[in-house]
Parts: C-alpha cells; sequence; structure tokens
C-alpha cells in the first residue's frame, strides 16, 4: 500500500528522518556543521539535489531498463550536483570555499540515491517531489539543529559569518551570546560533532518514547465517561 501525504511528510521530518533514524550522509553533516551558516548552505544544496534527483528519476522510471537504473541515476544525480556547485561558486564564492569538497561529495551521499531508488523510481511525480523535499527539510533540519549546538558551545555565537549566505544586510544578523574567548573549543572540533550528534539523536529517542507512553486524551475522555455512567 503507497504512503499517503501525510505519511511522506512525517517520515522526511521526523520517522524515517536521513540524519536521526536512517543514519545517511554523516561524514558531511559532521564535517560542515561547525557553524550554523555551513549547516544551512550544505542543507540548501542537499535538499535541491534531493527534490530535482526524485522528480527526474520519476520522470524517466518507466524508460530506463532495470539493469542500467542505478547508472542512469548516479549520472542525473551527479549532474545536478555539478550545476548546483557551479551556482554556488558564482553566487556564493565564500561560502562555497568554506563547504569545499562537500558540495561535489553530496553525490556520493546514500540518502540521495536511496530515495531514488527505493521511492521516486516507484511513485508518481507529485509524490517523488513531496518525498525529496521531506528528506531534504528533514536533514537540513538536523544540520541546523547540529550546527547552532555547536557554534553557540565553541565560540558563543549564532549566524556567524551570515553575510556568506545573505549578502551585506547577513552582518547583522549574526547574535553574540557570550565571548568567543570562553567557548568549549571540543564543541568545534570531530569529537565534538560525533557527542552532539549522539545527544541529538537521544532527544529523538525520549521524544519518541514519552509520545508513545502517553495515554491519548480520546482514551481518557472515554474512561472517564465510563466511569461517570457506572
Amino acid at each position: 500500500m503507497n504512503p499517503t501525504l501525510t505519511d511522506i511528510i512525517r517520515d522526511g521530518l521526523w520517522n524515517n528522518n536521513p540524519g536521526l533514524v536512517q543514519l545517511l550522509g554523516l561524514c558531511p553533516l559532521l564535517a560542515i556543521s561547525g557553524t550554523m551558516v555551513n549547516a544551512i548552505g550544505l542543507g540548501i544544496a542537499t535538499t535541491l539535489t534531493l527534490l530535482l534527483s526524485n522528480v527526474l528519476v520519476s520522470m524517466i522510471r518507466r524508460h530506463a531498463r532495470p539493469e542500467i537504473r542505478i547508472p542512469v541515476y548516479v549520472l542525473i544525480i551527479a549532474s545536478i550536483v555539478t550545476a548546483i556547485e557551479l551556482a554556488m561558486n558564482a553566487w556564493f564564492h565564500g561560502l562555497f570555499l568554506i563547504l569545499g569538497i562537500f558540495i561535489p561529495l553530496i553525490v556520493t551521499n546514500c540518502a540521495i540515491i536511496g530515495r531514488a531508488e527505493a521511492f521516486a523510481s516507484r511513485n508518481s511525480v507529485p509524490r517523488a517531489a513531496l518525498d525529496g523535499l521531506m528528506m531534504g527539510l528533514g536533514f537540513t533540519g538536523v544540520l541546523i539543529a547540529l550546527g547552532a549546538l555547536r557554534e553557540v558551545l565553541g565560540q558563543g555565537t549564532l549566524m556567524d559569518n551570515a553575510h556568506l549566505l545573505f549578502g551585506e544586510w547577513g552582518h547583522a544578523m549574526t547574535i553574540q551570546i557570550f565571548p568567543s574567548e570562553h567557548g568549549f573549543l571540543l564543541a568545534l572540533l570531530p569529537p565534538g560533532a560525533f557527542m552532539a550528534m549522539g545527544l541529538l539523536i537521544a532527544a529523538k529517542n525520549w521524544i519518541d518514547q514519552h509520545t508513545a507512553t502517553a495515554p491519548e486524551p480520546a482514551a481518557d475522555e472515554s474512561r472517564a465517561e465510563a466511569s461517570e455512567t457506572t
């Protein structure tokens, strides 16, 4: 049975989140998330790639022969990533230099080829587009949360270097929470990235368990009505 649109949205954003549940694409996720701006930049690039690749794979799903479908999907994803890389080099050159090799490495993100094979190749274009968008937004959300946590703990700021993404008026978006010399250096290093990621996964699991064990309001009301009648 095909999932409903609500299921697609919930899976992408929470239940089957690429970063917190599938644990795919962790290399760029952990390496780039030193600041919130870096996380937003990589998240936008990944979301665009997921959306466009899902749409194109769904469009050609009846024409690609089964034995060559995976090379065709990789060719589509590589073409999209190359176009995004050239666009970032032209319009966001400073951020492009910081993200570096992790932009072309989007091609190797298992979440993208996985969604193309598992979902886009078996569903219509609108459903594939929604799945790609939700998966991308879910991945971007994890990137932003991880970037914000590491940036605040490591250097006491939020949205540092925002001008690289938003232009000159981005200078006003930087928030200094405490002096940078009081920052926790470990948060900016690779071990800090793993620890912060572990905290996010633990928080999601705690929320899921708390939600699963919480009584449903409708059940409470029915039990209350039954006790009143008796």
